[in-house]
């Protein structure tokens, strides 16, 4: 899919007393709609902040308001070494909104210093239990994710793409892979629930998980495991060998 660049509207910039309002944007361009539909990395610096922010102030939405800021510390560089108090400071950042947002700061920070040690590596689909189990067997809907690969199987990533019904005839394989063609991943791990707190695969799990076996070896891609969580539960389609040949 390719997402055409955006500019902010021009009535952004004609002052806080004629800023419309967020909810006043079509849906498309609210910043919240925008990284559901395509993504967190799809978004602006000031659209991520804003996000963040929430709401405004009179006068000035909070999209506004987050460009303002970027453009008064010239950049997340100097915004992230700046102190609480100095956000306090700036109009329309409660102590509130600075904690959310040097918390924010703080972990993109750490995420950025891991080392490739620091990484979980999936070496069985325990691993991949352990790391979702506590979430994802207490959810009411189903959803499906996908953790992303290197060639060490540490995971580098997880996307989230189904939620409420992954259903084996809505499961596209060309959404389950998209990402890992795009960051170059040899391999890929499948998780998803069973809100009913049985973790049997189904014959449309076992069918999904044969047609993602195959998509891969189209892809290059080999798809480690299956896993689907039950309460306080899992089973491997791979250790059942159901859609693994």
């Amino acid at each position: 899919m390719t997402i055409a660049s955006r500019t902010i509207a021009p009535t952004l910039a004609t002052g806080p007393s004629t800023a419309p309002l967020i909810r006043d944007f079509p849906v498309g361009e609210r910043p919240r709609e925008r990284l559901r539909n395509y993504g967190a990395g799809h978004l602006s610096n000031a659209e991520l902040l804003a996000i963040l922010l929430r709401t405004g102030t009179q006068g000035e939405n909070v999209l506004a308001m987050a460009s303002r800021i970027l453009a008064r510390f010239e950049g997340l560089a100097t915004l992230s070494r700046t102190s609480f108090d100095e956000l306090c400071a700036e109009k329309g950042l409660s102590e509130a909104k600075s904690c959310q947002l040097l918390a924010a700061l703080e972990l993109g920070r750490r995420v950025s210093s891991l080392s490739p040690e620091d990484r979980v590596v999936i070496s069985s689909p325990k691993d991949i239990a352990n790391l979702f189990m506590a979430e994802m067997s207490m959810l009411e809907r189903e959803e499906l994710r996908v953790l992303l690969l290197n060639t060490k199987n540490q995971v580098i990533g997880v996307e989230r793409l189904y939620q409420g019904s992954v259903n084996s005839a809505l499961v596209r394989p060309a959404e389950v892979f998209t990402a890992a063609v795009r960051r170059t991943c040899p391999a890929i791990a499948v998780v998803h629930n069973h809100p009913s707190g049985d973790p049997t695969p189904s014959p449309e799990d076992v069918s999904m998980t044969a047609r993602l076996i195959q998509a891969g070896e189209i892809l290059d891609i080999e798809v480690l495991d299956h896993v689907v969580i039950g309460a306080q539960r899992y089973v491997s389609l791979k250790e059942r060998k159901l859609g693994f040949e």
